[in-house]
């Protein structure tokens, strides 16, 4: 299946210069999200994976399916201020902005074998952001894996140390 077909380009948002990929049609066909849920949970489970992780917002819509698809513990990187209880946390900068991203402290154990999972791999601030709670936590990140990858962002060569599926590329 084209996965490409089923996304959107909206030039200037969500500020002038910037093409946004909008995923929603995607969303909203079942066989093309289907088809991406099937191939990320095959890839975790290549990679041997025990724990899948993703941020909000949009890696939100994945990340879960893709953690109930292949039974695996999921657990939400959230923004600051957003989960109740003790956190680690880590600032990072991405495309067009700066932000802090956060997990609750004891939520991944040693050895955990971490698959970051997101919407789009632009800059590569977001997933840098993650395996640094990951480490911090002392689990070990197996691989990453993208919906869509914006290679003119050239976001992978940050990353190049891990295990990278992305799925679309523009």
């Amino acid at each position: 299946m084209d996965l490409k077909k089923f996304i959107v380009d909206i030039p200037n948002y969500p500020e002038p210069g910037v093409i946004f990929r909008d995923i929603t049609p995607l969303l909203n066909n079942a066989a093309a999200f289907k088809t991406v849920i099937d191939q990320l949970a095959a890839y975790a489970l290549a990679q041997k994976a025990t724990v899948i992780i993703a941020p909000e917002a949009r890696g939100f819509l994945f990340g879960p399916a893709v953690s109930y698809a292949i039974n695996l513990r999921f657990i939400p990187v959230r923004k600051a201020g957003k989960l109740p209880r003790q956190v680690i946390n880590v600032k990072y900068s991405y495309e067009y902005s700066a932000n802090q991203l956060e997990i609750h402290a004891g939520d991944l154990q040693p050895n955990d074998r971490v698959l970051i999972v997101d919407d789009v791999l632009a800059s590569g601030g977001t997933a840098r952001a993650m395996y640094q709670l990951v480490t911090q936590e002392k689990a070990i990140v197996v691989g990453l894996a993208f919906v869509i990858d914006l290679t003119y962002l050239n976001g992978k060569k940050g990353l190049v140390s891990y295990p990278i599926k992305t799925l679309i590329e523009f």
